[in-house]
């Protein structure tokens, strides 16, 4: 078994993803129309991620083509912590039930998806450790 399926077993015996898988954690609590604070949470979200590492990796581009590299130690750290500053921002504006929902969800996506049928397999152990 590869480094990265143990490492999604061993979260998904947690307490959060446990009850994101058995749960079937989904997107349905966010049907409601968001409010504009919330929708510029997002958008900020969304930009943090866009400005972040690419960023980064373009002050590093531009400090090895001017042979400087104080743009590059300097300006990747400093950019970075201005997305940060942003994305938390957002998450405020967004607010926590928004980003709980998705990241309960995100969770139960992906540990899926790199366990497969190994997920159902878990469940059924656990309750049958409890003797349910």
């Amino acid at each position: 078994m590869n480094l990265i399926k143990r490492t999604a077993l061993y979260l998904a015996r947690t307490k959060y993803c446990k009850t994101a898988i058995e749960d079937q954690a989904d997107l349905k609590s966010i049907r409601e129309k968001p409010t504009p604070s919330m929708i510029a949470g997002l958008i900020m979200i969304g930009f943090s991620y866009i400005i972040g590492l690419p960023a980064v990796v373009a002050f590093s581009v531009i400090a090895v083509w001017l042979k400087k590299p104080l743009v590059a130690v300097i300006g990747g750290p400093l950019i970075y912590a201005v997305s940060t500053i942003i994305f938390i921002i957002g998450v405020k504006m967004a607010g926590k039930t928004y980003f709980h929902v998705f990241c309960r969800w995100m969770v139960r996506v992906v540990l899926e998806k790199i366990l497969g049928d190994d997920v159902r397999m878990l469940s059924e152990s656990d309750s049958s450790e409890k003797g349910i």
